[in-house]
């Protein structure tokens, strides 16, 4: 409710998107109901409205891994809230179907995100598993711990 006032007084919206400091620095975006939530005011409100920043500083592991590992949480958590079908859940709400509307957003929970993050990942031409880590790890052993 906040986000949607916001945007109709200011037009856009600055995001800047962390993950709250715990006892130790750790700032790595991580996939949470919080980063759920964003994305979906993003999608829903139109990407053209935000302007988003991310922080990816954790002191105590690999600073590329944690850069990496953000952006790509991010992008995951955009790819499921386009996922989500935003205009049948309005008009399901509009029509006072709450009980489909329950139904549908429930649902949509389990859509192959999976399958369609691998397609995003091939056709942009990275690995779409864990396995851009071996990458990192060889970056940090041949060009980091040299410096």
């Amino acid at each position: 409710d906040k986000i949607s006032s916001f945007l109709m007084t200011f037009g856009k919206v600055a995001f800047h998107i962390s993950r709250p400091v715990r006892w130790d620095s750790d700032h790595v975006i991580r996939q949470n109901d919080d980063l759920r939530a964003c994305a979906q005011e993003i999608v829903k409100m139109g990407p053209e409205n935000f302007i988003v920043a991310l922080d990816y500083f954790d002191a105590s592991i690999n600073r590329v891994a944690a850069w990496v590992l953000g952006m790509r949480n991010m992008q995951k958590e955009l790819l499921k809230a386009m996922l989500v079908p935003w205009k049948d859940l309005t008009k399901l709400q509009d029509t006072g179907a709450l009980t489909a509307q329950l139904v549908l957003q429930e649902e949509y929970k389990n859509y192959p995100v999976d399958e369609v993050w691998a397609e995003f990942c091939k056709r942009n031409g990275v690995v779409a598993d864990e396995s851009w880590f071996k990458a990192v790890e060889k970056y940090e052993k041949d060009v980091l711990l040299k410096r």
